[in-house]
């Protein structure tokens, strides 16, 4: 792996403590099991109105407003000049301390379900490590003690509910594939107009890589443009499903990755398109879609 800050592995809090858990997934995804993949996937995401010009951008139902913080919500280390990083932590450490794995699923929706399950199996050990300071840099937030890692990003904490991404103390944070896999699926439930939430849209979320700085070149060409996809954003089509139960992903080069998966458009029918993703301080990013 070119990159070390984000290389594909993902060790989590396990029931019997901490472990290294190692897992680079190049595969069909499927309902039993690919570490940090969904598993209440159904095999298409069909939509329910037909537009002329669908794209991951569409407007949506106005999301939920932010819930209130516990009176009883668990204690959050002080981040200096960052209260509010403190406030949207304890909103999601009160979630963890009391509800199920489906509702932290459900809350925690920009992370792989299955990933939430495996990083939160252990919720007094992530609590433990939330007691200490937090360290602020330009993208995120994290709290460290012996065992146990725990951080946010800069956007979950913008959104006013942040859940965090656990990892055994010692290992450097990182997204994985089935994190650039669920990148595509939750892209590709925006254009059939079902988003993962309500609050998923690109104005808040952005899925797609930036245009500016020109730095898109997975041939390694040495010659980087603008992400193709930042120029046509309808360069998918008119999505009416996809098959969120055969997303399955591969390295072209350093940081990009390849995701397949079958889409349906309108008029087209279903064809295997392939998006290509490469990883920034926030997660995986969309640079372009072929077919």
């Amino acid at each position: 792996m070119e990159r070390a800050q984000l290389a594909l592995t993902r060790p989590y809090a396990l029931v019997a403590g901490l472990t290294v858990a190692a897992a680079l997934v190049t595969g069909c995804d499927s309902v039993s099991g690919i570490p940090g993949d969904p598993v209440e996937v159904t095999t298409t995401t069909a939509a329910t109105t037909t537009t002329t010009a669908t794209t991951a951008t569409q407007a949506v139902a106005p999301p939920p407003a932010t819930p209130s913080l516990p009176a009883d919500a668990p204690q959050v280390g002080a981040v200096a000049g960052n209260p509010d990083a403190v406030t949207a932590v304890r909103r999601w450490a009160a979630d963890l301390q009391t509800g199920t794995v489906e509702e932290l699923q459900e809350k925690c929706w920009t992370i792989p379900p299955a990933t939430v399950a495996e990083m939160y199996a252990a919720p007094q050990t992530v609590l433990k490590a939330l007691t200490g300071p937090g360290t602020a840099t330009a993208d995120a937030v994290t709290w460290r003690n012996s065992t146990t890692t725990v951080t946010v990003d800069r956007e979950s904490i913008a959104s006013g509910y942040a859940c965090g991404r656990v990892f055994a103390a010692g290992v450097e944070p990182a997204y994985d594939d089935a994190d650039a896999r669920h990148t595509v699926r939750r892209y590709l439930a925006r254009a059939t107009g079902k988003p993962l939430d309500a609050a998923d849209i690109e104005a808040d979320h952005p899925l797609t890589c930036k245009a500016s700085p020109a730095s898109w070149d997975p041939d390694g060409t040495g010659n980087p443009v603008a992400p193709p996809l930042t120029g046509n954003s309808g360069k998918v089509g008119n999505v009416t499903s996809f098959a969120g139960d055969e997303l399955r992903s591969e390295q072209i080069r350093g940081d990009y990755l390849a995701v397949h998966v079958p889409v349906t458009t309108s008029p087209g029918g279903t064809r295997a398109r392939t998006f290509t993703v490469t990883t920034t301080a926030e997660g995986y990013c969309i640079g372009d879609v072929t077919i």
